[in-house]
């Protein structure tokens, strides 16, 4: 946030999800407050970094992050995007909330993907990575094809 008052033309975000996910709803329940005590607390904060994000006096801006509490917080997401979209086999929705900037356009059609896949190969590929101590970084990788598609249609 320090930076965030210098001028910039194009902002695109991608705030840490882990206490907007759905996925974390889970630990959201009563039972797990003695494990995880400020978690709620935790959510209003992540909440008010993506709100300070949108807010930044920057004329154009995408904030990503997966389906979670922001659609209804906030607002639902301007576009839904997958990796598939943009040339990769992978599906994993990703929400882009947008100010000033069109909705991305997909650069690959589905069916061009996926012709020689069988559906079990390519669905969950990031969903079933193993336990490993940066599986959380391998799951929040913007895929190449998705940045080039911002860079080329928002320049």
């Amino acid at each position: 946030m320090d930076i965030i008052n210098d001028g910039w033309d194009l902002m695109i975000a991608h705030p840490p999800c882990t206490f907007l996910t759905i996925a974390a709803n889970k630990w959201m329940k009563p039972e797990y407050s003695d494990k995880y005590p400020t978690r709620h607390q935790d959510r209003e904060d992540a909440a008010d970094f993506f709100m300070a994000l949108y807010n930044a006096p920057i004329p154009k801006v995408c904030i990503e992050n997966p389906i979670g509490v922001m659609s209804s917080r906030f607002r639902k997401p301007d576009c839904v995007i997958q990796p598939w979209m943009f040339g990769h086999g992978e599906t994993k929705a990703t929400c882009l909330w947008l100010k000033g900037l069109q909705r991305l356009i997909p650069t690959h059609l589905k069916g061009d993907m996926f012709a020689h896949e069988e559906p079990e190969e390519r669905e969950q590929r990031l969903h079933k990575l193993p336990p490993s101590a940066d599986r959380w970084k391998l799951r929040s990788t913007t895929y190449q094809g998705i940045a080039n598609g911002m860079a080329e249609q928002w320049g």
